[in-house]
């Protein structure tokens, strides 16, 4: 099929190029001229603007928004949904808020326009493995750039979801799982380097529980590679930042009344990461200081 794509960063060239080898024909833009000389040396033809973008493709168009949630990725839509006609389809890959883009969807809506919600898991090496693809729309939106999708997926790494919105829903909730497995991972990392007494290879450990064990996963493979050795892990700040798809899990799980313990307490974590001089901990420190006699240790 012929596709166009906006949004050349690292994850959308990759996934141009796998369209590409996929035997797909695209049309490539983005604000930078780096980016689409880059997306043209593969062979993807360029577009100078949205409008060139859709006057280059053919019914049913069909165009892959793979930019940063919020007002970017509304103002790509909008203006592609303007150049479109009954029948075309717009799909969003990156992390936009579900309830936003139905919003977007119900704006829309009347121009006869598809959307289609493409939640995509798989980062930087989605080139090489493919990417999971959770997808929302109505069927007949989704059937038109279905032949990309069954392109970019691996091998049952897609599935058609729900209606409008049920694509960016199960994405927000894997990524609160994902906080979830990597505060475990960490703080068990951790547990094992404060084991003084063992003098552990946390590389090796890593490395055998890819093998067999329980809790083996793509990101234990991940953290086995942070771990190995000359990887430069002594060198990483320890400042964790978050895109905010964990903040909506919580927040979606408050309202349906679910106590998503594990994935609320690593957000925290996280937002706690980034605060190197800590109120909290200065006052309990003084508190403990108060009651107990307890040592305070002065910067």
């Amino acid at each position: 099929m012929r596709i166009g794509m906006i949004g050349l960063g690292k994850m959308g060239a990759n996934m141009v190029e796998r369209l590409l080898k996929g035997g797909h024909e695209v049309v490539a833009y983005d604000l930078h001229e780096e980016a689409l000389k880059a997306a043209a040396a593969q062979g993807a033809e360029t577009a100078t603007s949205l409008e060139d973008l859709a006057g280059k493709l053919t019914a049913p168009k069909a165009a892959w928004v793979m930019l940063p949630a919020g007002h970017v990725t509304d103002y790509a839509v909008e203006e592609l949904a303007g150049l479109f006609s009954k029948g075309d389809v717009i799909v969003d890959g990156g992390n936009s808020n579900y309830k936003e883009w139905i919003a977007l969807y119900d704006k829309i809506a009347k121009t006869g326009v598809g959307l289609v919600d493409a939640g995509t898991s798989g980062g930087v090496w989605g080139l090489t493995e493919g990417y999971c693809l959770m997808v929302g729309g109505a069927k007949e939106s989704v059937a038109v750039v279905e032949p990309a999708l069954l392109t970019l997926a691996p091998k049952d790494g897609y599935a058609h979801v729900g209606p409008v919105g049920a694509g960016h829903f199960v994405k927000m909730v894997h990524n609160g799982i994902e906080y979830g497995l990597m505060q475990a991972y960490a703080e068990g990392f951790e547990i094992m380097g404060k084991a003084s007494e063992f003098d552990l290879d946390l590389h090796e450990i890593a490395s055998i529980w890819r093998y067999g064990s329980v809790v083996r996963s793509w990101l234990l493979e991940l953290a086995e590679r942070a771990l190995r050795p000359g990887a430069g892990f002594d060198d990483i700040k320890g400042v964790v930042a978050d895109s905010g798809e964990g903040r909506w899990t919580v927040a979606e799980a408050i309202e349906l009344g679910v106590p998503a313990s594990v994935i609320t307490l690593s957000l925290l974590e996280r937002l706690r990461s980034r605060d190197a001089d800590s109120f909290t901990d200065k006052l309990l420190s003084a508190m403990r200081n108060q009651f107990g006699g307890h040592e305070i240790k002065k910067e």
